[in-house]
C-alpha cells in the first residue's frame, strides 16, 4: 500500500493526530507521554482560543494502513505581523523511516503554499508561546515540564529533507546549592538602595488578577525576542489555567517599582516526573501517581523570567533569582533547568551563568523556503 497522508478533521480527528505519538517513542526514555484529555482540549477549536487567530491543519502518515507519523502546518495570523510569509510546522513525530518524514513534510509545506506562504519554520505546536523546538543534545535526561523531547533520528533526518538551522534554544542545568555569593550580593544592594522596588509572592487567591499582570508583562518583555508572537487576554487566560495546578506559588515572584508591576518570574515544580507514570490518563490509577507522585519531584523548572523594557536597565533580576533559589532550596530539590533560552540572548545566558548554569539540552528550530 506504501505511503498515505491524510489530512485530518478537528476536532473529531484529535485522537487519531495524537495516539501514534506513544507508538513512535516507545522505548526512548526521555520521552514523557502527553496527557490525553488535555491534548484533546488543546486540539479542540472550541476549546482553545488560539484557533480564532491562526489557520491549522494536522496531517496523519500511514503506512501499510498503520499510524506512522504526523504534523501540522500552522497560518499564524498574529506572527505575520512579524514575519509575513512565514508558516509553522509542529507536532512533526515520525518513525526512523525518511520516506515517512519526507511525505509529511512535504504535505504541511504544500498546504502552507496554498495559503501564501514563502517560508516555513519549525517545529513549534503551535507557535513559542506552545511547547516548541527539536531537541538536538541532550538525549540522556527527560524532557522537563512543557518541553518536547524527541527521538535522535529527528534532527538528521529534517535536515536531509533540505531543512536549515535557524535559530538554537538552550535549556541551563543549575545544581542545587548555595547561591553565588555575587548573586546575593547584587541582590541585597540593589533592594538596599531601591526601597520603592518590593518582591511579592503571586497570589493565587486573585489568580484571575496575577495572570493579567503576568500577560502585560509577557507581551511587553518578550516584544523584541525573535518568534515572539503576542498573546491575546482570552489565550493568555487558557494557557494559565492549564497551568494552575501545576503552580507552586513560592515559586513564583512578582518585582514592583513603585506600585508598578515590573518583572516575574515562575518557576514550575517539574511535574513530568509524575506525568511519565501516569502514561497519559488519569486512569486507572494516574491520578494516584498525580496525587502522591509530586511530593517526589526533584527538579524545578525557571519557566519564564522576565522584565518590562522599561526597567531592564535595573539588576531587578537579582532579586528574582535569589528568592526563586530559596524557595527552590527550601523544597529540597536536587536541582532547576532553566530554559528556554535563546541563543542570541546573551544577557539572559550570561546571567544564569554567572549562577553556575550549564548548557545540558539544546533544541532547534528549522527554517526552509517553500
Amino acid at each position: 500500500m506504501g505511503i498515505e497522508i491524510r489530512p485530518l478533521t478537528l476536532p473529531q480527528d484529535a485522537k487519531a493526530f495524537i495516539k501514534p505519538w506513544w507508538r513512535i517513542n516507545e522505548g526512548e526514555p526521555g520521552w514523557v507521554p502527553p496527557l490525553m484529555m488535555d491534548r484533546l482540549k488543546f486540539l479542540n477549536p472550541s476549546k482553545n482560543p488560539y484557533f480564532k487567530y491562526a489557520d491549522v491543519q494536522c496531517f496523519l502518515a500511514l503506512k501499510d494502513g498503520e499510524p506512522v507519523g504526523t504534523i501540522a502546518a500552522t497560518v499564524d495570523h498574529e506572527y505575520q505581523k512579524v514575519e509575513p510569509g512565514v508558516g509553522f510546522f509542529g507536532f512533526y513525530e515520525f518513525i526512523d523511516d525518511r520516506h515517512v518524514a519526507e511525505a509529511l513534510m512535504n504535505a504541511a509545506c504544500q498546504w502552507l503554499k496554498n495559503k501564501g506562504m514563502k517560508e516555513v519554520q519549525g517545529p513549534f505546536n503551535f507557535n513559542s508561546n506552545h511547547d516548541f523546538g527539536m531537541l538536538v543534545e541532550g538525549f540522556d535526561t527527560p524532557a522537563c515540564i512543557a518541553n518536547p523531547h524527541g527521538r535522535p533520528y529527528y534532527a538528521p533526518t529534517t535536515e536531509s529533507l533540505g531543512l536549515v538551522k535557524k535559530h538554537d534554544w538552550y535549556a541551563y542545568w543549575l545544581d542545587a546549592g548555595t547561591i553565588p555569593e555575587s548573586v546575593q550580593r547584587i541582590s541585597d544592594r540593589f533592594l538596599e538602595r531601591n526601597p520603592k522596588v518590593k518582591l511579592r509572592m503571586v497570589d493565587m487567591k486573585n489568580f484571575d488578577r496575577e495572570v493579567q499582570i503576568f500577560q502585560d508583562i509577557y507581551n511587553d518583555a518578550w516584544e523584541d525576542n525573535w518568534g515572539h508572537v503576542h498573546l491575546s487576554v482570552e489565550e493568555f487566560m487558557a494557557l494559565a489555567a492549564d497551568f494552575k495546578q501545576v503552580i507552586d506559588p513560592t515559586l513564583c515572584w512578582i518585582a514592583e517599582v513603585d506600585g508598578e508591576p515590573a518583572a516575574l518570574t515562575v518557576t514550575l515544580p517539574d511535574f513530568n516526573q509524575v506525568f511519565k507514570k501516569m502514561n497519559g490518563s488519569l486512569f486507572p490509577f494516574g491520578w494516584y501517581h498525580f496525587v502522591f507522585g509530586k511530593k517526589q519531584i526533584d527538579t524545578v523548572r525557571v519557566f519564564i523570567l522576565g522584565v518590562k523594557r522599561k526597567f531592564q536597565t535595573m539588576p531587578i533580576g537579582a532579586p528574582l533569582y535569589a528568592k526563586t533559589w530559596e524557595a527552590a532550596m527550601a523544597r529540597g530539590v536536587r536541582g532547576a533547568e532553566a530554559s528556554l533560552i535563546l541563543d542570541t540572548n546573551f544577557r539572559m545566558r550570561g546571567a544564569l551563568e554567572k549562577l553556575g548554569g550549564r548548557i545540558y539540552k539544546t533544541y532547534r528550530i528549522y527554517t526552509k523556503p517553500l
